[in-house]
This record gives structure tokens, sequence and C-alpha cells, in this order.
């Protein structure tokens, strides 16, 4: 009777949790930007990578996941976005001309494999086809649209914060094919103009699964972990810069000036856990690969986004054992320099200071390491180069740089 007892309370135990297989909705909103790079017949051998654009988003996803085996997942889905991602120009100079090229709406098609880092907490990657509509609107009686189809790749962490909900913070990187025909509706030929986009996005959303608590959850065990105490962090990371160039006395507004790359990232901070929530505080240093390119016949300029470090605090709210989702915010500088093919070398470099905002998931994988996917929009003050061109007046060009980032680290606590 003990035995039978002992086993009725074993099932009882392992029968609560979550069940990730089935059909869920979600529905979430996002930011990040695009950098399009230019070339073609028009101008031969010379081509800008980037015009950079910048904004937010809204999406809606239906999909289906199953767990191939306690800790694996498979899955498909399909979703669909409105945003306002966007490059601008206005210049008063030309009788108060503006013009904007704008993501509108789209759509994308993937699947993903994910890996339980706990029963609770999902860590994936996915991929699949991705297409866009653009359009291209003035104040000069002239526009026109254009849709391009492509791929995009990404990486998320999605955790359970109540019976059939769950949160979720994603990355991805699309990559569009080229657009050679973009002139064609004015008699151009194909290839007169081509136009290569590239967008890196962060969503946070809400997934609603229809079978979540209807068993068949994972039973290993979810580590124990007290979020307080120092802790050193390493990671990876990717994303876009849009400089907005100005010229006050040309009534000039550009923005902007695109870049994208990768980066590396190590930290070092303090969190104390106050129950339901944690507060702390972390230092950064990075190392970018993040890069405007001019090609020209014989050579290329490059404005590159290369060092720079962060002092931000953060505050993050336990939505389950072992998983935070927190924001963060705070100081911030970084390095830039402006640089020419050999024989020139470097033309000009300078440091900006600024601020850095964020939002963040990071679960618990054992009583000691965490691991978590981060987002941050950083905007740093504006560097006037008047003095630099020799020009009579301030202001006469300036540029206000500003980045979307995200980054995948891990942390070892040491106490």
């Amino acid at each position: 009777m003990s035995a039978a007892h002992a086993a009725d309370v074993v099932q009882e135990q392992a029968a609560p949790g979550f069940n990730w297989s089935g059909v869920y909705v979600g529905f979430g909103v996002g930011a990040g930007a695009n950098v399009h790079k230019i070339s073609g017949d028009i101008l031969p051998g010379v081509s800008l990578n980037g015009i950079g654009g910048e904004g937010i988003f809204g999406q809606a996803t239906v999909g289906y996941d199953y767990m191939v085996s306690q800790r694996f997942l498979l899955g498909g889905l399909i979703d669909t976005h409105v945003g306002t991602l966007k490059t601008s120009l206005d210049v008063g100079a030309l009788g108060g001309l503006s013009a904007d090229v704008k993501e509108t709406y789209g759509f994308d098609v993937g699947v993903r494999a994910g890996y339980l880092l706990t029963p609770s907490t999902l860590g994936y990657v996915l991929g699949g086809y991705a297409w866009q509509k653009y359009k291209l609107d003035t104040n000069a009686g002239f526009g026109m649209d254009w849709d391009q189809g492509g791929y995009f790749v990404g990486a998320g962490v999605e955790t359970a914060i109540n019976s059939n909900w769950t949160l979720k913070g994603e990355y991805r990187y699309t990559r569009f094919s080229t657009k050679d025909d973009l002139l064609s509706q004015f008699g151009a030929p194909d290839g007169t103009l081509n136009l290569d986009t590239s967008r890196h996005t962060f969503e946070v959303a809400l997934s609603y699964r229809f079978n979540a608590n209807d068993g068949g959850a994972a039973s290993f065990e979810t580590p124990s972990y007290n979020w307080t105490g120092f802790y050193v962090g390493g990671g990876f990371g990717a994303g876009a810069s849009v400089h907005s160039i100005d010229s006050d006395p040309l009534g000039v507004n550009f923005n902007g000036l695109g870049g994208e790359g990768v980066f590396g990232e190590g930290s070092i901070g303090y969190d104390q856990d106050m129950g339901s929530w944690v507060a702390g505080i972390l230092v950064d240093a990075r190392y970018s690969g993040m890069t405007s390119k001019l090609e020209v016949p014989g050579g290329q300029i490059n404005l590159d986004t290369d060092y720079g470090f962060d002092v931000l605090g953060r505050i993050g709210m336990k939505v389950n054992e072992s998983t935070l989702a927190y924001a963060l915010g705070g100081y911030s500088w970084q390095h830039f320099d402006l640089n020419a093919s050999d024989p020139i070398g470097d033309i000009l470099d300078w440091g900006s200071s600024g601020f850095s905002v964020g939002a963040g998931l990071e679960t618990a994988v054992s009583d000691k390491m965490t691991v978590g996917i981060e987002y941050r929009y950083s905007q740093f003050a504006k560097k006037d180069f008047s003095s630099d061109l020799g020009a009579p007046v301030d202001d006469f060009l300036t540029s206000t740089p500003s980045f979307h980032t995200v980054r995948i680290d891990a942390k070892y606590k040491f106490n």
C-alpha cells in the first residue's frame, strides 16, 4: 500500500507542467533597422552599403511545435507584420523636397528547432522564407512601390509565464535577393540600378498555446538559482547602425547612412535578488565590425563602429522559477573611425557619449550559469564636422548615430 501510494504521489507531481507540443498563436511588437546597398550600371564600379532606415513593427504569428524528445522541439510558423522602418530625406534648399523609403507590410514562413533549457524555457534557432513590400513616397508628385523576397535566420528564448501563455524575445536577420529591375517601369534595362537589402530586428511577443496544460510536460529537474551575486559574462551579437546626416545651413536632413555587422562583448556585474524582483548593475566592453562602406574604382571608404563600453542598471521580474524578464538602461560610449584604402588610410576618428535602453530574457541552466538574449537601442551625441571640413559656420555637416543591436550571452555567477 505504501509503494502504491508513493507511485500516486510521483504521478501527481509529474503531471503538472508545460506541454510545448501543439498549435499556438502569437502577437508581438519589435524594433530594428535595415541597410540598403545600391549599385548598378548607372555608376560602374561604385556601390554604397548602405542606406539605413529604422523603426518599429507589429507582428502576428500562427505556429505548431512538436516535442521529438524530452528536450528537443521542431516546429513551423507563419507570421505577418506591418511597420514603420524607413529611410527619410528632407532638403530645404530644393524647395522643401522630402522623400522616404518605407517597409509597409510583409510575411515570413519558416521552421524552428529548439532545446529546453529548463522544463519551462526554450532556446531555439529558426529560418525560412521572407517577403516584404516597400514604398517610395515624395512630396514632388513622384512615388513607386516594389516587393522583395529572401530568407531569414534567427534565434530566441521563449518561456512559460502561466499554464497557456509564453513570452519570447527573438532576433532575426533577413537578407533579400537583389532587385535589379527597380527602374524597369521607367523603361530602364535591368541592372541599371540594383538594390540589395538586409534587416536586423528584435521582437517581444506573447503566445497562447491551446493544449499546453494537457499533459506531456518535460520531467527533468529545473535548476535551483539565486540571482544575488557577482558575475562575469561574454557573448556575441549583431545589429545595424543609422547615422542621421544633417546640414543646418542647407536645410538637409538624411536619416540615414546605415551600417551593419557583428560584435563580441564581455561584461561584469552584480545582481540582488529581492524575491519576485531582481535589480543589478553591469559594465561591459565590446569590439564591433559594424560598418558602412562606399566602394569606388580603385578603393573604398569605410565608416567603422569599432569599440565601446556601457555602464547600465537593470530591473527584472521572475516570470517562472528560473527565468528573468528585465529592462535596462544607462550610459554608453562608442568610438568611430572614418578611413579609406591605401594610400589615404585613416581620415578621422572620434568618440561619442550617449545612452542605451533595452530588454531581455535570461534563464538559469545550472546553479552558477545563465544564458539569455537581449536587445538594445543606443543613441549617441551629435558630431559636428564643420571645423574638420573648414566650413565657415557650425552645424554645416553633422552626424547623430543610433544602434539597434541584439546579443546572446552566457554568465557565470561566483556566489
